[in-house]
């Protein structure tokens, strides 16, 4: 986690209340790196009947809520979750209990430091400052006009918030200093740099000269000044929480009867260079579970073990039936390894394998549940990134599951992590979107891109580009083969649908799952009714050899008649 050293003071003023609200929140252990530091500071609007529970609703919400949101979500979305939904109860209990005027109105500048980065939120006029060489740049913009200061954007007065975000990068000793209009109204940027640079080892004394400073050039308000320093950056690689598994050591060859953490081994169900997969069965319940563990040749390899780690810890995020279940890991586990349900079943590629012809009803069915699976990866901030039939298992009750989560890109960690190491997803080509070549990155649409690809295959066993795309030039050159090309019998409404799931621009795709099952499920209006397409388009050697016959024909008849 970020090392830093904080330094905060607040005071009443002049004024006969301290309306005025502040606070950081460290992380529990588990956290640290994948919610961050949060801090804030709000300034509850003067004359506002609410002002003191304004502005402490602000700054309490942020920072205990922030922390309850998914931990695979980014600062961003978390943070702007809790805001927009606090500023949305502010601004409810304003138009239901105080009848004239805006009833809890509050400023707010929040920051969550995370890994290398600082995420700026912010509404009013309270203000975000970083110091660094010598030099004080606000961070944030005052949401303020006119000589009264009139707030044109505050938490609590209107029901739909713009509310301002950036990152900014963050080094070893920046200072940021976080003050309300009480504060930097009242006092020179020149005073507040020497008196943090004068008094850099006791920060709390910093922020009290500080106020008191503004105090003595005339603020007629309170005045509440929160100081951060950075002593340290925390290396995400090799401190994070996720690879404290790292420590422990592989466990050996397994064979049928051994015992390991409480599960005896039946058989082997897979093995490649990679890892092996194990049928095994509880000592204690005689439950089934499958055995994961990782491959001997990569004993020494720390990547390859933070990223074993991490699919057992993605699992362990998600709750859906339609996703392979990582069971929880035992306390006092002493090798490497993790727990999955069993499911007795089949890959869709052995399924497609064994339905050349399968029937469409079954196929819409299959595609609602692996809808159903990619939604709960999305709404964690997910991206599954590696969606072909291998990855696809159906049991014997026909429920379709999602599985490997080896590729699967979080957002609360990608954010963190080195971007030098953010690569292309290590996939399958053939169901690789093409935005992982043209921008090494993707998203939600891509997922829905490999997703058209598996249906597609599965009603006319091959690939709707013939192949997957493995450089610039196959994406430029090859062109979406027709599966009624492909199968005469695919209604050509169906192919309209596919066509349109695997657009190679993610733009002129599907936006929304919804609307892919929607098209696929529904025929369009005007299927069944008999549509009228001329010859010449539907067959035009038909089309040239009848025209032909019918001129040479009127030909001889015109030749006869002549004769006569």
């Amino acid at each position: 986690m970020t090392q830093i050293t904080i330094g905060a003071f607040s005071d009443k003023g002049v004024k006969q209340d301290n309306e005025d609200s502040y606070g950081v929140l460290l992380p529990e252990k588990a956290q640290a790196f994948t919610k961050g530091i949060a801090v804030a500071i709000a300034d509850g609007m003067s004359g506002c009947p609410a002002a003191k529970e304004a502005s402490e609703t602000c700054v309490k919400c942020l920072l205990q809520d922030y922390f309850s949101t998914p931990d695979s979500w980014s600062v961003k979305k978390s943070a702007s979750k809790i805001l927009l939904a606090t500023n949305s109860w502010m601004f409810g209990q304003g138009q239901n209990i105080y009848e004239t005027g805006p009833g809890m109105v509050s400023t707010l500048s929040a920051m969550v430091l995370k890994s290398a980065s600082a995420h700026i939120f912010h509404v009013g006029d309270s203000r975000i400052s970083l110091f660094r060489d010598g030099n004080i740049q606000n961070l944030t913009m005052d949401h303020r006009y006119g000589r009264s200061h009139y707030l044109t954007r505050a938490m609590g007065t209107e029901k739909n918030l713009q509310i301002d975000y950036r990152v900014v990068d963050i080094l070893r000793e920046d200072v940021f200093i976080l003050t309300t209009d009480g504060v930097h109204d009242f006092i020179t940027t020149s005073d507040i740099k020497a008196l943090i640079t004068q008094n850099k080892d006791d920060l709390d004394r910093t922020t009290r000269l500080i106020c008191e400073k503004a105090l003595a050039g005339g603020s007629d308000d309170n005045l509440t000044c929160q100081i951060i320093r950075i002593e340290d950056i925390s290396d995400f690689q090799e401190k994070q929480h996720l690879t404290a598994g790292n420590r422990l050591p592989f466990p050996p060859p397994l064979d049928s009867g051994m015992v390991l953490g409480g599960y005896r081994v039946l058989r082997e169900l897979h093995a490649n260079a990679r890892s092996q997969v194990y049928l095994a069965e509880g000592t204690e319940r005689g439950d089934l579970v499958a055995l994961k563990t990782p491959s001997q040749n990569f004993d020494d390899d720390g990547r390859y073990m933070e990223l074993f780690l991490r699919e057992e810890w993605i699992g362990c995020q998600i709750k859906s039936p339609h996703i392979l279940h990582i069971i929880p890991p035992r306390e006092g586990r002493k090798f490497l390894y993790y727990v999955t349900e069993y499911i007795d079943g089949q890959t869709l590629r052995e399924w497609i394998t064994d339905h050349p012809a399968p029937d469409m009803a079954i196929v819409r069915d299959i595609l609602r549940q692996l809808i159903r699976g990619l939604r709960s990866l999305h709404r964690l901030d997910m991206v599954h990134r590696d969606l072909k039939p291998e990855n696809i298992m159906i049991d014997k009750a026909g429920t379709v599951k999602i599985i490997d989560f080896g590729s699967v890109k979080v957002a609360s960690i990608a954010e963190a992590e080195d971007l030098n190491r953010q690569q292309i997803p290590a996939g399958a080509v053939d169901y690789t979107a093409p935005e992982y070549l043209l921008y090494a990155d993707g998203g939600r649409l891509s997922d829905l891109y490999a997703l058209g690809v598996v249906i597609y295959e599965m009603l006319t066993q091959s690939l709707p580009y013939g192949t997957g795309f493995s450089n610039m030039r196959q994406i430029r050159q090859l062109e979406y083969i027709p599966a009624t090309q492909v199968k005469p019998d695919i209604p050509p409404w169906v192919d309209t649908v596919l066509k349109k799931a695997v657009q190679k621009d993610p733009r002129e795709r599907y936006q929304s799952f919804s609307e892919f099952e929607r098209d696929f499920t529904v025929p369009p209006a005007q299927e069944g009714k008999q549509n009228f397409s001329p010859l010449l388009e539907k067959n035009p050697l038909l089309f040239w050899r009848t025209l032909s016959f019918l001129l040479a024909l009127l030909l001889v008849i015109s030749l006869l008649w002549e004769n006569n």
